[in-house]
């Protein structure tokens, strides 16, 4: 058994000479919330789910975007609602939401 049960990673990476970056995407906004989602439903500690920042993830082009894990599946975000979804359906449930995975071909 894993430590967590999920982990999710949002790209909070952001570049100085003007390329395309999460950053600037909203990245910030949605990771915050989301961990307060988590902490509000009391899905943190073992067994449970951890958000993490983390820095450039190269999949710039599809911004904003984060990744859970362990099942490697890999989102774009909006807003707050997208967050929320992601939240109540995988993070909570195990349920892939399909209409916010990023396609495999979007890169940098």
């Amino acid at each position: 058994m894993s430590y967590y049960q999920r982990h999710i990673f949002f790209c909070l990476n952001q570049r100085e000479n003007g390329e395309a970056a999460c950053a600037q995407q909203g990245a910030q906004a949605g990771f915050d919330h989301c961990k307060s989602r988590v902490k509000k439903d009391k899905l943190t500690g073992p067994g449970g789910v951890r958000v993490n920042k983390a820095g450039c993830l190269d999949r710039c082009a599809g911004g904003p975007v984060a990744v859970v894990y362990p099942e490697a599946v890999w989102y774009t975000f909006v807003d707050q609602h997208d967050i929320d979804e992601i939240v109540d359906s995988h993070l909570k449930n195990g349920v892939v939401v399909d209409r916010l995975v990023l396609p495999a071909d979007v890169g940098r």
